[in-house]
């Protein structure tokens, strides 16, 4: 089918959905089979001004879809200020009146938000409560479906925030975790980070596409111990821009940086729109640290996610990644660590 083919239909569909009143405008409810088309042909203007425009698939937009739905209507203190751009509210201080956790949300107001779907994922053995900061993960290169299979399985037994997987496994991952509450989390540029910025940011298109929710991408390495901090920024900015709505963590490789290498690499990942900031690939002949943990902590502030991975092994080394900042732990060691059981081998 040709491409005016294809667009010829999809305009018909338009007029049926101006004609109903779902894409309204004047006079729509009376509109005829061509009337929410213009004298020049584009489409009529609708409520607010804007147009409906036809995206490139054939998807057709209302002139208000980049909006960011309203938060609902909440309760606040008469005395309390508004939020400035200065403050915390990241949810630490119960007493703040905009430091409602979304946890604490009804149904009702979750959907005000903009959700339209709500996962659950309830525990069927006994964990501790660092099981929800878990990214549950299996990088080997030799890894088998089977394997996989064994650690969705965990993940939905535990309640782990994430599996963490190499991409080739996304689409399997995100069948067996449908409905969970278990996220996909996939590598990008995975491990070495020394592909290009246009490879990164098709490949974490392709994740996404076949089902990824998390993003964890390596940063151009050498490009930072070469100084070169724009080509690193552009770099992470490449793959946030391919990444918008998902949650995008960027590996520093901190065993192979110095302290000043370190402290760059958070500020600009913060400066390109990441989420986190992540300590290690645990390829790169070392991994998290506390020592490492804090200072990441120190450099991004408070609102900003840290990740350690690499070398978690006991649920004392867990807990110590936690109280130096760490908001989400990548490890293999997973189910022992939440449950108190000894460690198989593996160094990540």
């Amino acid at each position: 089918m040709s491409e005016p083919d294809i667009r010829k239909i999809v305009e018909e569909i338009v007029g049926v959905l101006h004609k109903r009143g779902y894409l309204a405008g004047p006079d729509s409810a009376s509109s005829s089979k061509t009337d929410w088309r213009d004298g020049e042909g584009s489409l009529k203007p609708l409520e607010n001004g804007a147009r409906a425009t036809v995206g490139t698939a054939g998807k057709v937009f209302s002139g208000d879809w980049r909006k960011t739905p309203a938060a609902p209507s909440r309760a606040v203190s008469p005395t309390a200020s508004s939020p400035s751009g200065d403050e915390d509210h990241s949810g630490s201080d119960a007493s703040c009146p905009h430091c409602d956790k979304v946890s604490s949300l009804s149904e009702k107001d979750l959907k005000e938000l903009g959700l339209d779907r709500i996962a659950v994922c309830k525990p069927a053995k006994s964990r501790s409560p660092i099981a929800r900061l878990v990214d549950h993960t299996l990088l080997k290169p030799n890894a088998t479906q089977e394997e996989i299979a064994k650690l969705c399985e965990e993940a939905k037994t535990y309640c782990f925030a994430s599996v963490c997987i190499p991409p080739s496994y996304v689409p399997l991952s995100a069948r067996l975790l449908t409905g969970s509450g278990v996220k996909v989390c996939t590598v990008i540029g995975f491990p070495l980070g020394s592909t290009t910025s246009t490879v990164k940011a098709v490949e974490a298109r392709d994740a996404i596409a076949g089902g990824a929710e998390e993003i964890d991408m390596v940063l151009n390495i050498g490009a930072l111990k070469s100084g070169n901090d724009a080509l690193v920024l552009s770099d992470i900015r490449a793959v946030r821009e391919a990444t918008r709505g998902r949650v995008l963590k960027v590996i520093l490789e901190t065993s192979l940086l110095s302290q000043d290498e370190k402290v760059r690499a958070c500020l600009l990942s913060k400066k390109a729109g990441a989420d986190f900031v992540k300590t290690s690939t645990g390829f790169g002949g070392g991994g998290a640290t506390v020592e490492d943990i804090r200072l990441m902590r120190e450099t991004v502030g408070p609102l900003m996610g840290v990740k350690a991975s690499g070398g978690i092994r006991s649920a004392d080394a867990a807990e110590a990644m936690v109280r130096a900042g760490a908001t989400r732990l990548g490890t293999s060691a997973s189910v022992a660590i939440v449950t108190g059981s000894e460690p198989a081998s593996g160094k990540y």
